[in-house]
């Protein structure tokens, strides 16, 4: 007898009833009050099936993917202006990046839009000196992505792969500390391959290795379960499936580790109406991008997502 394999979703849905049942009421910094839980279960996500390349998209609600795509595409040019999002329609930072925002934080002397040494700064420019939106730090600081594709090419056993966007000594400098703040890459292997042990450390080497399969792990401080997580799963899938493809390895697997996982009391009807929905196949996903192996300069246009047919839409206002 074939027992099939739970749909990976339910991993999400049966932590938000958890959270639900049985999580803590606490304050937060919004005014708007959580149900909270600290370091549930991690959950794992397929990037791969049978070869074929899979994206994590919850299918009980519609996710907004072109948002998703974008703001990956922003973090990764390093800006940290929040109008080049809202001109393309998203208007997720829009809120952080108001006057009215700016100025309750003390910072009436940035423009409206400036969000400091956000995200983007962190993984291309980790470690320069922050002085506005607008300021060129080509050469600056740690370029991190740069240097994760690049052990990736070149030394694919490196426990050192990592993308650090917690930054304390600019904390103060941003709108908003960052939620989701550190991931780990990892190259595995086939184990009845050959062990890539020998995988060299020049990029020039002509040593045939089996190709490996790229796994990442998230580490997200603070998790907002109706809309963040979500969109983390899909922002971090996909970052992994860009770097797989710039880097010649196979998708592998997305684990989620959480800390303070809550629902957001004015979420709670909305998510409800989610947990009585069934679980959906999730999407293919191919990339047409033809950028000699770069991480840099993709557009929305090089994603392109097969079979994403979700549950429709579930409005849930964003806490700023």
């Amino acid at each position: 007898m074939t027992v099939s394999k739970p749909h990976e979703e339910h991993q999400y849905l049966e932590l938000v009833r958890e959270i639900l049942e049985q999580g803590e009421k606490r304050p937060d910094r919004t005014g708007t009050g959580t149900l909270s839980i600290f370091a549930p279960r991690p959950s794992k996500w397929s990037l791969n099936d049978n070869g074929r390349p899979i994206l994590p998209l919850l299918t009980t609600k519609r996710v907004f993917t072109r948002a998703v795509i974008a703001e990956l595409l922003w973090f990764i040019e390093g800006s940290t202006s929040s109008l080049p999002l809202s001109e393309k329609g998203v208007k997720i930072w829009d809120g952080n990046g108001s006057r009215e925002f700016l100025d309750k934080l003390g910072m009436t002397h940035r423009e409206v839009g400036d969000l400091g040494p956000v995200y983007g700064f962190q993984w291309r420019h980790f470690g320069a000196e922050y002085k506005d939106a607008k300021t060129d730090y080509t050469g600056q600081g740690v370029d991190q992505l740069a240097e994760v594709v690049h052990k990736l090419r070149t030394n694919p056993h490196d426990r050192r792969i990592i993308l650090s966007a917690w930054n304390p000594r600019d904390m103060s400098q941003m709108v908003l500390p960052p939620c989701h703040m550190f991931a780990q890459f990892y190259v595995s292997y086939p184990r009845s391959s050959p062990s890539a042990a020998a995988a060299t450390d020049s990029a020039d080497s002509t040593t045939t290795q089996p190709q490996g399969h790229l796994h990442c792990q998230l580490y997200q401080r603070s998790c907002d379960m109706g809309l963040g997580v979500p969109f983390n799963i899909a922002s971090y899938a996909l970052l992994t499936h860009m770097l797989a493809h710039v880097c010649s390895l196979v998708p592998g697997s997305l684990t989620h580790v959480m800390g303070d996982a809550h629902v957001y009391l004015d979420h709670v009807e909305a998510l409800e109406t989610q947990l009585e929905r069934e679980p959906r196949p999730f999407p293919e996903l191919e990339l047409r991008p033809e950028k000699g192996g770069s991480i840099d300069g993709w557009t929305v246009e090089d994603f392109v997502i097969k079979g994403y047919e979700p549950h429709k839409t579930i409005a849930m206002k964003m806490s700023v």
